[in-house]
């Protein structure tokens, strides 16, 4: 059991936030697709599964320091609503590393009036996938994101940040804030960083307890049963995976992913003569492998006194997915209060 139970730790573990679906590679055979664009599951969702909304689609150019330039694809719902004053558009930012954006397209469902910017960062999705390790780090992801809000003119907006993208989003305010960058042309109103851990060793260690508490004791239970064991009580709740949550594995990157990219992060502070950051609500779901644990440390993290903690019931990581109408009215209500 023990053997087990470490065989599927590491398994689980090498998608940061992810349990083991794509992890055929290590000789187990999970019913799921091991590389990026494999198997049909990667084509299989359609846009025209949510409801119409306009979107423009496109590519920004981002730089690395020994000069080589990436190509990111972004989708943009609802471009007309932009540059609105009255309800500022959502900057929505995907887990992983490299788990695409895809997943996160129902909040424009859900979030009916707002224009919603997606993106795929670098590694995965639509965006280049460079093969050089070096081409990636959570300091480029801050400044591709920049260039991406400047290459698309938006002045407000607000941050979402889902599991990996609430680190990325945390990332990106402490960098304007302790800058003294504070460009009124391009500010970031609030956040919301839902299902984002502050410490990856604290998640991993909570990640280890939950897969304990869910063995049966006596009884050797197969990588493979407690696979969809943990994903119904901890990842997604629903009786089967979302086609759309399995898309967006299918098409996760290869080189920068998983918690060996991220090892070591722990959310810092920022310096003392830093700029305020924005207001930020910190959601997770009741049964979220992402524990109060794992959350609690954002307090420690943010140099705002306008921190919210908010708990959804039923909810486990996605709890988008599993209760959409409740997710979104609880976003767009955040956002609103500081439109």
């Amino acid at each position: 059991l023990t053997s087990i139970m470490m065989d599927f730790r590491q398994l689980s573990l090498c998608y940061f936030l992810l349990v083991a679906n794509l992890l055929v590679h290590h000789g187990y055979s999970f019913a799921a697709i091991s590389s990026r664009g494999a198997g049909s599951a990667s084509s299989s969702y359609q846009l025209s599964a949510l409801k119409a909304s306009a979107a423009n689609e496109g590519s920004v150019e981002v730089t690395r320091s020994d000069g080589s330039t990436h190509q990111l694809s972004y989708r943009v719902v609802r471009p007309m609503s932009l540059s609105s004053r009255q309800a500022a558009p959502i900057v929505a930012l995907h887990g992983g590393p490299s788990v695409p954006s895809n997943y996160l397209y129902p909040l424009e469902d859900v979030v009916p009036y707002r224009s919603i910017v997606f993106y795929d960062q670098l590694g995965c999705g639509k965006s280049d996938e460079p093969k050089d390790l070096s081409q990636y780090s959570i300091e480029d992801s801050v400044q591709d994101l920049k260039v991406l809000l400047k290459k698309l003119g938006i002045r407000r907006f607000h941050l979402y940040g889902q599991s990996y993208g609430g680190i990325l989003a945390f990332e990106y305010m402490k960098s304007i804030a302790s800058s003294g960058d504070n460009n009124e042309d391009c500010k970031c109103l609030s956040a919301i960083l839902s299902s984002a851990p502050t410490n990856v060793k604290e998640v991993e260690k909570e990640f280890d307890r939950l897969v304990e508490e869910l063995s049966p004791p006596g009884k050797i239970i197969t990588p493979v049963e407690m696979d969809e064991l943990f994903r119904k009580t901890h990842q997604c709740r629903l009786p089967e995976m979302p086609q759309i949550l399995g898309d967006a594995y299918a098409n996760a990157g290869t080189i920068w992913r998983g918690t060996e990219a991220i090892a070591k992060y722990k959310a810092q502070l920022p310096p003392k003569d830093a700029a305020r950051m924005p207001s930020a609500l910190i959601m997770r779901g009741e049964f979220d492998f992402v524990t109060e644990a794992s959350v609690e440390g954002w307090k420690n993290a943010f140099n705002t006194k306008f921190l919210r903690y908010k708990t959804l019931e039923g909810c486990s990581h996605h709890g988008l997915l599993e209760k959409g109408a409740l997710y979104g009215e609880i976003v767009d209500s955040y956002f609103a209060e500081y439109d």
